[in-house]
């Protein structure tokens, strides 16, 4: 299973290249959300994990947030900071290539919040993904919000294809994990859960939560 987890990295790399505009150019709905959830909240610094092309990236910077953006994609992180460069949004961006397997790059509270679309669903064990939420915890200001974006075990692709271990499943070359709301739980430790609303997006549709969660 590691392997077949570990060879996500270069498929995602070469998908990005082929495909300059996979998820398009617009923002999607949680990120317009979260800008607004931002803005009442008073948030200048976010940290986005797994931006892939950017199309939130430049929103929030757009929205006048300063945003540190994080990929494990080369060419997502090049093009990401040669989009901001031609729309002059580089004093707001900044892109940067990281394996959020790692510790994140960053000091303690450096951050007013964390957002991330579909970045937790990717191929990440549990236990990964609660290393993870810690170092996010971590790098968050003293009630600091943190919102991510899953798809849950009512999607329709949940138990299709090659199972990949825990609630992973593998289509067309791409690993999904699938979060139930007692994942959504145990990922909120530290954190107070502020929402986990349901969401339907793409053509499947995808269905997906939105979770909001408070530093404790």
């Amino acid at each position: 299973m590691k392997d077949a987890l570990d060879a996500q990295r270069s498929h995602w790399q070469k998908t990005f290249i082929q495909k300059p505009e996979m998820f398009g150019s617009q923002p999607s709905q949680p990120a317009r959300a979260s800008a607004e959830l931002f803005a009442r909240e008073g948030v200048n610094r976010i940290l986005e994990l797994g931006g892939g092309q950017g199309r939130d990236t430049l929103y929030f910077a757009g929205a006048g947030f300063r945003i540190q953006m994080l990929d494990y994609s080369d060419s997502a992180v090049e093009a990401v900071t040669e989009k901001a460069r031609q729309l002059d949004l580089s004093e707001s961006v900044t892109a940067l290539c990281h394996d959020i397997r790692a510790p994140l790059p960053f000091d303690d509270e450096s951050f007013d919040a964390c957002y991330s679309h579909m970045l937790y669903c990717m191929a990440l064990t549990t236990s990964e993904l609660e290393f993870l939420s810690a170092e996010v915890r971590r790098v968050l200001r003293p009630q600091g919000l943190h919102i991510y974006t899953v798809r849950h075990t009512g999607d329709p692709d949940y138990g299709t294809g090659i199972h990949r271990g825990e609630d992973m499943y593998e289509n067309n070359g791409f690993i999904v994990h699938f979060f139930s709301p007692e994942k959504v739980g145990r990922l909120a430790k530290g954190y107070k859960i502020l929402g986990v609303d349901e969401l339907e997006e793409g053509k499947l549709p995808r269905k997906l939560f939105v979770v909001t969660l408070r530093k404790e």
